[in-house]
């Protein structure tokens, strides 16, 4: 047995040892007075670990409220004493400046039930592992300790002892299984698996050792995975005990009880509070069907985040704290201790606005925009609220011509490397960046990986064909015979006016920044008609390649993102959430050339060069020789045309909102606020 695995085994049985030792109070540890303590992992410590360092017993201290929050919880018992309800081993977090008070309410805002909803989502938030707030160090999370095997193909992590879910059930290493094996790999939920699941087109094998242990074994190397459970909206576990009392394997009963509440399959029966989806705010049973989740008693399936949803409506949503949530804080405090979340749903930028100038809004970062900035931060004393702004990764607008649109003239067109070559060069970026952007950005391309996070691309790469020349976008139109009608719109080769439809929503890039491309393509020729829609609607006609150009923030493709997941790097150059232009190219792989279209060879090598890719360490000499080729691909195809990146972006909080620490990068790829510990946020009365 190699010595990491060994010592992660054993770590159970050496905390117990230091455990025992401890025996006075314990100091009330934060960031900004360590106490001359050294945790192993940045701002937390495992409990045997803190009672060692700080020679001390930690005496568990809880919400008093928090029996009336459990009340809310549909089909909660009563609550067991606070001993019972954190895990033997709870993970011992220190706050940022000072130890919290329990009370109050995070109010925020999303767009729709599925629309802007990831910042909220990302305070509640729990995976295996994290990144810390500096996003270099992968930090325990609900998992205690990990080990690798020689060659990376064996994961192996160890939970903590006594974790429960929130309805008080035993959280194990089976229910890491169960939603591996029992959901992902279920045909019936997922009739094919998710790509971001296979590896080298196979998927992982799952099983829990033991009720604390649980392994990976993957069909080849994939080093960078553990990325993925630090930063992933998809939590790598799902309620056996709950989920698994409607299926036949689980439960002699299952038949029945599926009767009994009208489920016709255990797919509809699962997917009523699972939703078919790893993306938590699917909606949810009390949007679905109400009475039928109070018939079954229980509202939303158990979670280990620190807040559950207790209503849920067209308006939004609330959330309780969690009453068996695994953290505490130094002086032994579980978390949260803002123990409740008040999502409004607010689709207009411009009443978005005005509840954060109200101080309507505890914490904002996801949809407050740049060009706002000047605006909110004049009303900053108004809303008694602080506006900063921090660096932004993946908020490079991008637009791409759908290369397997239905129209088989646009697809011959935006096929020609000279259209999107001569689209680019119209685009005027520096005025861009000063109109949209303040001039706080620097233009440059889309590639499929965030050139702060990798150090594989070079200048020449991130500024290809990037140089506003609208005279040479005129020539390479002109060449390929796009000639100028009598209105100066351009003519397609079957006689019709060349009119592309830019189909957006607000929630994937500014609004000004779509005015200003559309009229510097319309000086070359190429009339642009634009559309505004929900981002429900943008997402689904995108998948379902109806897109003429596809346009978003180039989000996902941070090191740590690409380092495990392929689907920027390959067609269909995104996901359900952010789709790309490579749907019918992917349809062609998928369905091994019955459906979609064919790709060019370059294309096809995008897959052999990716899967080979994450099965190299990031920054190794492999890892960047591979990217370079693939980033190189992408440029020559220009599948992806950027605008302005390297920006700065805004986010607000409250001046009650304590704990708070500055953000080092505004940025979905680390999953927004996750690393920052919202649970130990408070509300000061003051």
């Amino acid at each position: 047995m190699p010595a990491a695995l060994r010592a992660l085994l054993l770590g159970g049985a050496a905390s117990a040892t230091l455990a025992a030792a401890a025996s006075a109070a314990c100091p009330a540890v934060t960031v900004a007075d360590m106490q001359g303590l050294s945790p192993a992992f940045p701002q937390q410590f495992e409990l045997a670990e803190f009672e060692a360092a700080a020679s001390c017993t930690l005496s568990f201290a809880e919400n008093p409220e928090i029996a009336s929050f459990n009340a809310r919880i549909l089909g909660n018992p009563d609550l067991p004493p606070l001993a019972e309800r954190l895990p033997a081993e709870p993970l011992v977090v220190a706050p940022y400046t000072a130890i919290g008070v329990y009370g109050g309410v995070i109010a925020g805002t999303s767009r729709a039930t599925e629309a802007g909803t990831s910042d909220l989502l990302s305070v509640r938030h729990v995976n295996l592992v994290r990144y810390s707030d500096d996003l270099q160090t992968i930090v325990p999370n609900v998992a205690k300790a990990w080990a690798w095997n020689d060659d990376f193909t064996v994961l192996t992590f160890r939970l903590r002892e006594g974790h429960r879910w929130s309805d008080g059930a035993p959280f194990t290493a089976h229910d890491v299984a169960f939603w591996h094996n029992d959901i992902l790999l279920n045909p019936e939920i997922f009739p094919s698996t998710p790509a971001r699941w296979l590896f080298s087109g196979e998927p992982a094998k799952v099983e829990a050792v033991d009720d604390v242990t649980v392994r990976f074994t993957f069909p080849a190397p994939t080093p960078g995975i553990v990325n993925r459970f630090a930063v992933d909206y998809g939590q790598a576990f799902l309620p056996r005990h709950f989920l698994g009392r409607f299926m036949d394997r689980h439960n002699a009963d299952a038949a029945a009880l599926r009767a009994e509440h009208g489920f016709a399959t255990e797919a509809e029966a699962v997917n009523f509070y699972y939703g078919a989806s790893d993306w938590k705010d699917v909606p949810s049973p009390l949007l679905k069907d109400a009475a039928r989740a109070r018939a079954i008693g229980v509202a939303v399936k158990p979670t280990l985040e620190s807040h559950i949803v207790v209503e849920d409506t067209a308006d939004g949503r609330r959330l309780v704290a969690n009453p068996f949530f695994h953290m505490v804080d130094t002086a032994g405090n579980q978390l949260p201790y803002i123990p409740e979340i008040r999502e409004t749903y607010v689709p207009e930028r411009e009443v978005n606005n005005l509840r954060i100038m109200n101080g309507d809004v505890v914490w904002k970062q996801q949809a407050v925009f740049l060009d706002d900035f000047p605006l909110l931060k004049e009303n900053e004393a108004r809303g008694n609220y602080t506006i900063n702004l921090a660096p932004a990764l993946g908020e490079n607008t991008y637009y791409s011509f759908n290369r397997g649109s239905k129209d088989p003239v646009l697809r011959e067109i935006f096929g020609d490397p000279r259209f999107p070559r001569a689209m680019s060069l119209a685009l005027n970026r520096d005025e861009i960046n000063e109109i949209v952007f303040l001039g706080q950005g620097t233009p440059m391309t889309a590639l499929p990986m965030e050139p702060a996070t990798v150090g594989f691309l070079d200048d020449d790469m991130m500024t290809y064909h990037i140089a506003f020349d609208p005279a040479r976008a005129d020539a390479l139109l002109d060449e390929m015979g796009l000639a100028r009608g009598a209105d100066g719109v351009r003519v397609r080769p079957d006689g019709r006016p060349l009119v592309l439809r830019l189909t957006y929503a607000n929630q994937g890039g500014p609004v000004q920044l779509h005015e200003l491309a559309r009229d510097y393509w319309a000086a070359v020729g190429v009339r642009v008609d634009l559309r505004e829609v929900t981002s429900d609607e943008y997402r689904a006609a995108g998948n379902n390649n109806d897109l003429d150009i596809l346009s978003w923030k180039n989000d996902g493709v941070s090191g740590p993102a690409i380092s495990n997941d392929i689907t920027r790097l390959v067609p269909p150059f995104g996901d359900f959430f952010n789709p790309g232009p490579g749907v019918a190219w992917s349809q062609w792989r998928n369905t091994d050339g019955a459906e979609g279209v064919e790709p060019p060879a370059s294309i096809i090598r995008l897959w052999e060069a990716a899967n080979e890719f994450i099965q190299h360490p990031l920054g190794t000499p492999e890892s960047d020789a591979l990217g370079r080729e693939i980033a190189q691909i992408h440029l020559d195809e220009m599948i992806k045309i950027g605008t302005v990146g390297d920006i700065v972006a805004p986010y607000v909080f409250r001046n009650d909102l304590r704990n708070v620490q500055p953000l080092t990068a505004k940025t979905y790829d680390f999953y927004w606020v996750y690393p920052y510990r919202p649970q130990q946020w408070f509300l000061a009365a003051d």
